[in-house]
């Protein structure tokens, strides 16, 4: 059995395409997840195009509308347990990633288990409330969750990986650009503030003159490099 990575991509319309690189539309997630380097080092790698996916039809995409953190996160989990079923990957190692809304969902699920022994998040949501006050798609939110914090307030609140930050007990590492105006950057600081408070073993950098996904050379091989070294720290493969 092998260490499976789970790697959730942005949108949430978005759809991770059949590519050697792990490409997918919207932003491409290879940039900054390695997954070349990965399956290199004999991990698995898990895109999974869950509930609210493009590229499968209006209902399919539409299946998470007030419903972020819901079906979309059974399906996810529906794949791990079918690759753990099959002997394909091992239980005990497990770890999940994604960007935007990706980082969403990879918040909200180490928020809901603690199956995955490490994860990585970037440019993620983790606060529906202020991310409709301070975002620059704060449309997409009242879209997708059909209304305002007023007037859907029970479901912002239970759906924000931040209501249940005192249940991650996974290790996290975040990333965020400095310049982020879609997901802001205290996105970021509100979950790595609550982890601290609660003891939870996180690390977080913030890219300079990045906006939603970092874009110079450097800056993307710092975040190939760091995830890299993180899964490896906290999903490493069997001693031989």
């Amino acid at each position: 059995m092998q260490p499976l990575l789970v790697a959730i991509h942005g949108g949430p319309a978005s759809t991770s395409s059949q590519d050697f690189i792990g490409g997918s539309t919207f932003y491409p997630m290879s940039y900054v997840y390695p997954y070349a380097a990965f399956s290199a080092q004999g991990y698995a790698i898990l895109r999974p195009n869950i509930r609210g996916s493009g590229g499968y039809g209006a209902a399919f995409r539409k299946a998470n509308v007030e419903d972020w953190g819901g079906m979309d996160y059974q399906d996810l989990m529906a794949g791990v347990d079918h690759l753990i079923n099959i002997g394909l990957a091992d239980p005990d190692r497990l770890g999940v990633m994604g960007w935007s809304y990706g980082g969403y969902m990879t918040a909200w699920t180490i928020a809901q288990t603690q199956r995955f022994k490490g994860a990585s998040l970037g440019g993620g949501i983790t606060n529906l409330v202020s991310m409709y006050g301070t975002s620059s798609l704060w449309n997409l939110v009242s879209m997708y969750l059909m209304g305002s914090p007023w007037e859907k307030r029970d479901l912002y609140l239970a759906r924000s990986p931040i209501s249940h930050a005192p249940n991650i007990a996974t290790p996290v590492l975040i990333q965020h650009g400095a310049e982020d105006s879609m997901v802001p950057l205290t996105q970021a600081m509100e979950l790595h503030r609550a982890l601290i408070e609660h003891g939870t073993p996180v690390e977080m950098v913030v890219y300079p003159r990045s906006g939603h996904m970092p874009e110079e050379p450097k800056l993307l091989r710092d975040a190939m490099r760091r995830n890299l070294e993180w899964f490896q720290r906290h999903v490493p493969q069997p001693k031989k």
